[in-house]
């Protein structure tokens, strides 16, 4: 799939980093050619009146390459967890996930850090690195063993890789808990976890982190106490990011009352509090990175009881929606919320495209921030539509998008 022909997009609205601009926006032979450039003989012109336009969606951490559900969101790479059927804990299984969304999606694979993503033996991450892997992830569990932690972080930066880790400790979150302990959860008759379960994890990982000058990246940090310790790290230098979905800044265990099971996630829906000190994480910087989780489950995963309901949610259609939602509040600006979904990612994962930059991978998405649409788990693009924004009204929809320069939507 390669671009026939140099394209001019005009007459939109371009959310660069520096900010928005009125300007046409050129990509040549696969690439961003120039911001601002005129319109030259031959060109395909492309009218964005109205529109935003913006680079595609970059997603940092999903569990299902969903092509369908990714191209509606608007999202042109998805970093893939290592949690699969086998797990990515080998070269060949790590170069296979590298090529099978192409060519209309890149799939960027991030390495199991341990066999089996068992949490005892590091995996083979140099040979996983030379295969694609983009970085190293501990999967959907936190890596227990403090001395495990410790070796793959100090190999994780000989490498220059970065490690994406789940900040929850286990012994504290055990098998079953399903909610945050608080009057929710003891309201509700639920099996819960204590919210200091994410700090005390985070708190592990940060210091270890500072020890060994490794890149660290809490994939979902979803407590005040958590918020706390990273905001603290990066003040001191220390090379942790912090990232979320938006169940956490939407929603709170409040969501839980009429025992949904699309509102049963990892980590759980946490207080109104803890929501609050997400909102405030996002606009202080602090959190750098908004990613859907996108992990569709079907009937027999989750019509269950609500403690035996497997966690997680199709995030991916949503995502941009509930991101410019936070535009729309006044918590972020426009430019800022391309930077959560696009550029910071690109920039954790080191690949060429997240911004509207000459130079850079032509991903490229037409928004209309305003077009109203209802989420209806019944007709999701998804292979599941196991939402927790069922039935809500949301505002945004990607109306184009264009990878590598290649038209994808219409």
């Amino acid at each position: 799939m390669k671009q026939q022909r140099p394209i001019s997009i005009t007459g939109g609205t371009l959310v660069t980093p520096a900010g928005l601009a009125e300007a046409n926006l050129r990509l040549v032979d696969g690439l961003i050619d120039a911001v601002g450039a005129a319109v030259a003989e031959g060109d395909e012109v492309v009218e964005a009146r109205g529109l935003l336009v913006t680079p595609g969606l970059v997603d940092c951490g999903v569990f299902a390459v969903d092509k369908p559900a990714f191209h509606f969101g608007g999202i042109t790479r998805a970093a893939l967890m290592p949690d699969q059927s086998p797990p990515l804990d080998h070269p060949s299984r790590v170069r296979y996930a590298a090529q099978s969304g192409k060519p209309d999606l890149w799939v960027h694979p991030l390495a199991a850090a341990t066999v089996a993503l068992g949490g005892t033996h590091l995996a083979e991450i140099a040979m996983m690195r030379d295969a694609g892997a983009r970085a190293i992830a501990t999967g959907r569990t936190w890596i227990a063993d403090s001395g495990v932690m410790l070796r793959l972080l100090q190999y994780a930066a000989m490498l220059d890789m970065v490690v994406v880790s789940h900040a929850e400790d286990g012994g504290l979150a055990g098998r079953s808990a399903s909610a945050t302990a608080g009057e929710m959860a003891t309201r509700l008759g639920l099996p819960s976890a204590p919210a200091e379960a994410e700090a005390l994890a985070a708190a592990r990982d940060i210091a270890l982190a500072e020890m060994t000058g490794a890149r660290l990246h809490l994939r979902q940090v979803t407590t005040r106490g958590a918020l706390d310790l990273v905001r603290a790290a990066q003040k001191r230098g220390v090379a942790v990011s912090a990232g979320v979905t938006p169940a956490h800044f939407m929603l709170s265990d409040l969501a839980l009352a009429g025992f949904r099971t699309f509102a049963r996630l990892s980590p759980p829906l946490r207080s109104e509090d803890d929501r609050q000190a997400v909102l405030e994480a996002l606009a202080d910087g602090t959190i750098s990175v908004v990613a859907s989780g996108h992990d569709p489950r079907g009937p027999e995963d989750k019509n269950l009881p609500f403690a035996d309901a497997a966690p997680g949610m199709a995030g991916a259609e949503t995502l941009l929606a509930m991101v410019l939602t936070l535009v729309r509040d006044g918590v972020i600006d426009m430019p800022r919320a391309f930077d959560l979904v696009a550029r910071n990612p690109a920039h954790l994962l080191g690949v060429p495209a997240g911004a509207l930059e000459a130079g850079l991978e032509a991903d490229v998405a037409l928004v209309d921030p305003e077009r109203p649409w209802v989420v209806d788990s019944r007709k999701m693009e998804a292979s599941a539509g196991n939402t927790p924004f069922d039935r809500q009204p949301v505002q945004g929809r990607v109306t184009a998008l264009w990878k590598g320069g290649v038209r994808i939507t219409r």
